[in-house]
């Protein structure tokens, strides 16, 4: 007794015409577009201002190797970049989900943002970064930091498309793998540096159509000062929670902060559960605990004599009717900071 599926078979084989060569099925796979790695590689390049518009990287993996007095700019989002072998080069790499990793590089300026950052065996790179996790650099000298401080209007789409928030930030928290006794392999670049001084915007026409501005008030990520030495004692958190317009509040905060002359410190987007809340929030807890349900809260440390109070004044006076935790006081608010970013940097392995 024959399946029926192998009748049907033989039966369409019979019907086909004599000479007619049965062509092979066509599966989902088949039909996807073929990826050509060149597309997705800059290689021994000299002398040469290249690069990808919004668009034309779109997740893919990307290979930077052996390029010499280039200006490199990926204006897109990509899985991972790895950069090999490359002297005094200019780079703007847009969103990268994973990682970047720069390998025997010399006398490079970068701005860029990732999920992890690597360096191994690099000297003089100056880097103007955004990176979810703890930078870690290897066998290498000179490196410098500042925050990544680019716009352009695809640029924050591209970071939701690979998995990054605007507001996690470890961009000075360097880890050094090998570090030497007396010496330091890596510091932090001038507050007062100027992004296009170091990575000049494209010169070439195709480039230049994307609108880019290095503004800091017009920065995608809040710039922050990180580990800079603050410049004064007193700090306050403020927690934004999650909602329609979280994001937009946020910014519209730090703007009025700076504005008035606060520093801002370092920010934090992550999910918190009730015992943490119980921790931070205190007392205070049972008002904020049916919002955390709402999704991840975004929380902000500015700093400068009457940083507390100047943030009462701002959110009742702008976000009035906006829920929002702010540090009661100056005695409490080195508290509030710490217990925060200690239980989001464990939860972030940072």
């Amino acid at each position: 007794m024959g399946c029926f599926f192998s009748k049907r078979r033989k039966a369409e084989k019979e019907s086909r015409p004599e000479g007619e060569e049965e062509q092979p099925k066509q599966y989902s796979w088949d039909q996807r577009e073929k990826v050509d790695p060149k597309d997705y590689m800059f290689s021994g390049l000299k002398d040469e201002t290249v690069g990808r518009l919004p668009g034309k990287v779109a997740g893919q993996q990307f290979v930077i190797q052996d390029c010499e007095n280039c200006n490199i700019y990926i204006f897109d989002h990509s899985a991972t970049i790895t950069i090999d072998d490359c002297t005094n080069c200019i780079f703007f790499l847009g969103p990268v989900k994973g990682s970047v990793f720069f390998r025997n590089c010399r006398d490079c300026k970068c701005t860029l943002a990732c999920q992890q950052f690597r360096v191994r065996d690099c000297r003089k790179l100056e880097v103007f970064l955004c990176c979810a996790t703890q930078p870690i650099i290897e066998s290498s000298t000179n490196i410098k930091f500042g925050c990544f401080q680019w716009y352009y209007p695809e640029l924050a789409f591209q970071f939701k498309d690979a998995g990054l928030s605007i507001f996690n930030n470890t961009w000075s928290s360097i880890h050094d793998f090998t570090p030497v006794p007396g010496e330091f392999n890596w510091s932090l670049l001038p507050e007062d540096a100027v992004v296009q001084d170091y990575v000049p915007l494209p010169t070439t026409e195709e480039l230049k159509a994307v609108r880019v501005s290095t503004e800091a008030s017009r920065s995608i990520i809040p710039v922050s000062r990180g580990q800079r030495q603050k410049s004064s004692d007193e700090s306050c958190l403020v927690v934004l929670f999650a909602g329609d317009y979280t994001i937009a509040n946020a910014r519209k905060l730090i703007d009025e902060m700076v504005g008035k002359g606060f520093f801002l410190v370092q920010t934090k987007e992550v999910s918190m559960k009730a015992e943490d809340a119980q921790r931070v929030f205190r007392e205070k807890a049972p008002d904020f605990l049916p919002l955390l349900n709402k999704g991840p809260v975004i929380a902000l440390e500015f700093n400068g004599d009457g940083a507390v109070e100047g943030s009462h004044l701002i959110v009742n006076e702008i976000f009035n009717g906006t829920k929002m935790y702010v540090s009661e006081s100056k005695d409490t608010a080195a508290a509030d900071v710490d217990s925060f970013y200690n239980f989001a940097d464990i939860q972030m392995g940072v």
